[in-house]
Formats: structure tokens, C-alpha cells, sequence
């Protein structure tokens, strides 16, 4: 089999020992003589995939025992609901840094269910910048403040935090989580789906400092309420177990490759491979992004006009690289080129750049 290059933005490259340690086990699991999508999610043989899970997440992010780790379904899109309706009291403000597309979605959903403020927006510089961290301070009457700390679709990532003194900082960080090392004491809460850079869809993540969990209150039924989550280990119902078997696979992969840390060397070689060919090019490839924050993980950039774009996607579609297009919301090309993805596949996505603008150029 010849395996393509995948440029998608998720669901995203797994590594490939990862897809074939699942391949090995799909129908019996370590002999033991059924499929793990088929074990009670009760049992000890999944009870141990599950709990090894979460110990990796806590030992890669160096997650202290202030925080619980749960899994969840919805994605993240689901957490724009659960946040607010668990943080968000009377009488208080959530604060929103509106940095893109899905920094807006989590906004417009809060604002269904409480008060909400845009601490920061975009709006102006069409989303290809953000402020100084040390610019963004939450209101006077704050709940929390919000963050997306990489906007997948925008191609932009935030490289400093804000420092929001006693208000919680909560951030979304679905497609640059395990990227990069995080200082998590600084963050209330961290929430990330796990297609685009830990594993299979189906699963989200969830880290919550424990002294949240007191402002739950009792009027949400339960799977809205993150306390009968952390209080049953991630176990209050049947979970998405095929997709923490991949997760787990994958922080095994992600440990094994050394770490936070060596997932941030990786991440800065391979889109400094496609930055650089971008600055080489005269104008014939140009990224959007304010330069300070381009993001790591989704590197988007326009050719000269529509037609070039459209002929660039075709052709890099025929060459065997996938998922190049720009979201339909933006337009445009885009490479996200997550942990899983090898610098081949980047190296190889360059040369084919390069030769496409010296015949079109």
C-alpha cells in the first residue's frame, strides 16, 4: 500500500505505529479473545487502557494533583456550552479573547447562557493577529477568562499567556495540546478534542483544577455537570473507548519520541521548513499571519491569485498530499502538520511548492 501525505486538519496523521498496533490488536486484543471496542468499558481490560491514559496526559503535561483528567464526548464544541454553564454565575462576566473562528464559536455559545465580554477582537485585522499578553486583563467582575490558544483554522497560536491574577484562565486547546510544553498551574482549566493531535475523533480531554468543581452547581442534569465526571474517573457512562485506546497509543508514541519537549522541536523545524520556502518565494507564496504568531501546527498561505490556488490544489492532490485546502470560511491553502506528521512529508511538500512556482511563477 501506498500511503499518501495527510495535510488534514482533523481528524488528522496518526503515527504509523500507532494504526498498526491497532491493525494487530483490532480483533483480539492482546489475545485476550475479543476486539477492545467490544469490552465492557467495567472491565479490568479497558479499566487498565483507560487509567494508563490518563496517567500519560498527567505525566507529559506534568499535571499536578490539584487537577483531575477526564474524558468526554461532543468534542470541543460541546465544552462552549459546558464551560459557561458550569463557571458562569449570576452576577459574573465571562471573558473572551475572540482571536478566530472557533474562538467566536465558544463566545456565541456562551452567550447564550450568561453574560459574556470580548476582552480582545480580531475583527479589525481579520483574525491574522493577536495582542500581547500582557495587554489582555479580565473585567473587574470576571468568571473567567477564555482563551483558543491555536486557531486552526486562521493559523495563528498564542505564544504567551495572560496573567489573570484570581481569575481562572480556561483554554482550548485542541489542535496544539502536547506541542509544546504548557505550564498548566497558570490555566483553571484545559479542554482539547484529540483528532487533530492525540488520537482518533470521538474523545475530548479535559483538565480541571479541582477547586473548580465547587462552583458546579446541582441545576445542570448530569453529563453537563463536570463533578460526576471527575468523581467516577471518567467512568459516570460509557465512554469513547476506541478512541482513548488510540489516545493512550499515542501518548505512548508522543513519551517514547521524548516528550512536550521534542514535539516542540519537531514543530518548529517542520513549519520553519514551510515559513522559510514562503520568505524565499517573493511574493509568489505569502502567509497572512502577523509573524509573531503563526502558528506551529497549521500553516496557511495564498498564492497570487484564485486560479493558481486552484491548480496548486489539484496538482498536490495528484502528487498524493492531502487535506491542502483552505477552510471553506477562509479560503486559500493550508497545511496543518501536526506532532504525527513526519518532516518527510513536510520536506516533500516544500520541493513540490517550489517546483510549482518555478513552473508557474
Amino acid at each position: 500500500m501506498s500511503r499518501k501525505l495527510n495535510f488534514y486538519a482533523g481528524p488528522s496523521v496518526l503515527p504509523m505505529e500507532v494504526l498498526e498496533e491497532m491493525q494487530a490488536n483490532i480483533v483480539d486484543y492482546q489475545g485476550n479473545g475479543f476486539s477492545l471496542i467490544e469490552a465492557s468499558h467495567r472491565g479490568k481490560v479497558y479499566d487498565k487502557i483507560h487509567n494508563e491514559a490518563i496517567a500519560l496526559i498527567k505525566e507529559l503535561m506534568g499535571i499536578s494533583d490539584d487537577y483531575s483528567v477526564i474524558f468526554l464526548g461532543g468534542g470541543a464544541t460541546l465544552q462552549f456550552s459546558m464551560v459557561p454553564m458550569n463557571f458562569l454565575v449570576d452576577g459574573k462576566v465571562g471573558d473572551y479573547t475572540l482571536t478566530g473562528t472557533w474562538a467566536k464559536k465558544a463566545y456565541t455559545d456562551a452567550e447564550k447562557i450568561g453574560k459574556v465580554h470580548a476582552v480582545f477582537d480580531g475583527k479589525d485585522k481579520n483574525y491574522t493577529t493577536l495582542p500581547e499578553a500582557s495587554s489582555v486583563k479580565p473585567s473587574a467582575n470576571s468568571a473567567y477568562l477564555h482563551l483558543t490558544s491555536n486557531e486552526t483554522i486562521g493559523g495563528l497560536e498564542w505564544k504567551q499567556w495572560p496573567e489573570t491574577g484570581d481569575v481562572p484562565l480556561i483554554a482550548d486547546m485542541s489542535s496544539d495540546i502536547l506541542s509544546r510544553p504548557v505550564p498548566v498551574d497558570k490555566f483553571a482549566m484545559i479542554y482539547a478534542g484529540a483528532q487533530k493531535n492525540l488520537g482518533p475523533a470521538g474523545a475530548t480531554i479535559a483538565i480541571i483544577r479541582n477547586d473548580m468543581l465547587e462552583r458546579c452547581g446541582d441545576h445542570l442534569t448530569a453529563y453537563l455537570n463536570y463533578t460526576p465526571h471527575t468523581k467516577s474517573n471518567a467512568l459516570y457512562n460509557t465512554p469513547p473507548v476506541f478512541s482513548i485506546w488510540g489516545i493512550k497509543l499515542v501518548l505512548e508514541w508522543i513519551k517514547k519520541s521524548g516528550g512536550a519537549e521534542a514535539m516542540a522541536k519537531r514543530a518548529e523545524k517542520k513549519s520553519a521548513l514551510l515559513y522559510d520556502t514562503m520568505a524565499e518565494s517573493n511574493g509568489f507564496y505569502r502567509c497572512p499571519v502577523d509573524e509573531r504568531y503563526r502558528s506551529t501546527m497549521n500553516v496557511v498561505f495564498r498564492l497570487p491569485n484564485e486560479e493558481l490556488e486552484a491548480k496548486f490544489l489539484k496538482e498536490s492532490d495528484e502528487a498524493g498530499m492531502l487535506g491542502l485546502k483552505g477552510h471553506r470560511s477562509v479560503g486559500g491553502c493550508r497545511a496543518s502538520i501536526y506532532n504525527s506528521l513526519p518532516e518527510d512529508a513536510v520536506s516533500t511538500l516544500v520541493q513540490f511548492m517550489k517546483e510549482f512556482q518555478r513552473k508557474n511563477g
